[in-house]
C-alpha cells in the first residue's frame, strides 16, 4: 500500500513548519510507502524555500508543487492529480499529525471496505477559550470531537469528513472527481462547502466512511479567529456556501420560500429561548448561539437567491495517460 500526504498551504511558513516536523515525528507505518506533497497556493513569504529545506530529512519523499489558482481546493486539486498513491491523506498548514496518524491510515485501510475515513481535531490554543464560545459552533475554529468510537458515517450518525483530516481512497476520489473550488474559501470570502459537497458525492457513489477516533491532528487556534466578529463572519459564509449547494441540489428536507424549514425553526427557537431566559440567565454562549442562527440564515438566503454561480463542481476530464496515476484532471 502507498500513501500520499497532500498540505495545501498560503503564507504560513512558520506553521507549516510544525506541520512537517510532526510528519516526521510520527511513528512510521509498518509496510506502508508514505511520500508528502506541499501544494504552493501563490504564497510570497519563504514557504518554497522552507520545504526544499526539508527534502534531505524526509529521504527524497517530499514533493514541492505550485497552484496559481488561488484557493485551498485549487491547490489540493492540483496535488491530488501530481501524486500516484493507492491512498491520499490531506491535512492544512496550521496543523500537526499526532505521532500514531500514521499507524491508524495503515490499519484502517487494510480492510478493503473502507473508502475514507475522517478523525478529531484536537485544539492547540494560544490562550483560553473565551466563556462567549458557543460548543454548537465549534467548527468555526476547527474544534471536530464526535466522540471516543469509531462510526460510520452515513444517515445514523451527524458527523462529517473534514477536509483538513481526511484520508480517502484514489479510486474513490476518482469517482467523484475534483474539489469544488467555487465552494471554498479564497481571499474575503469565507466560502466553507466544499468539504461538505465531497463529503456528499462520496456517499453517493456508495463509498463507505469512517471517523476514527485515533485518527487524531492537533490544530493552531489562531488568535484572529477567536473574536465574534470572525464567527459571524464565518457563519454568513457558510450560509451562502449552503445555500449554493441548496441552489444547485436542494436539500431533502421541507423548504419555506427557499429556505430550509429546520434552519428557520433553529433561528426563532434559539432566540425565544433567549430571550426567555435574559433576565435569569448570563449565559454569554447560549446568547451568542441564537445570534449566530440568524447569520446562517442570512448567509442561506444570500447564496440561494442572490450570491455568485450555480455551486455544481468545477468539471472533470479523463486523463488518456496514466503515468501520473490520476482519474481526471481538474479542468483549466
Amino acid at each position: 500500500m502507498t500513501l500520499d500526504v497532500l498540505i495545501p498551504t498560503y503564507n504560513r511558513a512558520a506553521l507549516l513548519r510544525r506541520t512537517l516536523e510532526s510528519l516526521l515525528a510520527a511513528h512510521p507505518p509498518e509496510t506502508t510507502e508514505v511520500r508528502v506533497t506541499v501544494a504552493d497556493n501563490r504564497s510570497t513569504d519563504d514557504t518554497r524555500a522552507l520545504v526544499e529545506s526539508f527534502v534531505e530529512r524526509f529521504d527524497g519523499r517530499l514533493e514541492y508543487v505550485y497552484e496559481s489558482r488561488p484557493g485551498r481546493s485549487s491547490a489540493l486539486n492540483r496535488a491530488i492529480v501530481a501524486t500516484t498513491a493507492d491512498i491520499v491523506a490531506m491535512i492544512d498548514d496550521d496543523e500537526e499529525v499526532d505521532r500514531t496518524w500514521l499507524r491508524c491510515i495503515e490499519q484502517a485501510f487494510r480492510d478493503p471496505g473502507t473508502d475514507f475515513i475522517g478523525g478529531p481535531y484536537v485544539p492547540r490554543w494560544v490562550s483560553p477559550p473565551p466563556s462567549w464560545l458557543p460548543s454548537r459552533y465549534r467548527a468555526v475554529i476547527g474544534w471536530v470531537d464526535s466522540g471516543r468510537e469509531i462510526r460510520e458515517y452515513g444517515p445514523s450518525f451527524e458527523g462529517m469528513l473534514m477536509g483538513g483530516n481526511a484520508v480517502v481512497r484514489r479510486t474513490a476520489l476518482a469517482r467523484v472527481g475534483p474539489y469544488a473550488a467555487n465552494l471554498g474559501r479564497t481571499g474575503g470570502r469565507l466560502l466553507s462547502c466544499e468539504d461538505e459537497d465531497m463529503f456528499k458525492r462520496l456517499l453517493a457513489s456508495g463509498a463507505r466512511g469512517f471517523y476514527r477516533p485515533d485518527l487524531i491532528v492537533h490544530h493552531y487556534i489562531a488568535p484572529e479567529r477567536v473574536t465574534r466578529g470572525y464567527f459571524r463572519r464565518w457563519c454568513f459564509w457558510r450560509g451562502v456556501s449552503l445555500g449554493m449547494l441548496d441552489r444547485h441540489a436542494p436539500a431533502p428536507v421541507v423548504h419555506v420560500l427557499g429556505i430550509p424549514r429546520y434552519m428557520i425553526g433553529v433561528a426563532l427557537r434559539g432566540t425565544v429561548k433567549t430571550l426567555a431566559g435574559l433576565l435569569r440567565s448570563r449565559d454569554a454562549a447560549q446568547r451568542f448561539t441564537a445570534e449566530l442562527a440568524w447569520w446562517d440564515l442570512a448567509g442561506f438566503v444570500y447564496g440561494r437567491h442572490w450570491y455568485g454561480p450555480t455551486a455544481a463542481p468545477q468539471p472533470a476530464t479523463p486523463v488518456t495517460s496514466v503515468q501520473n496515476g490520476a482519474a481526471w484532471r481538474q479542468a483549466p
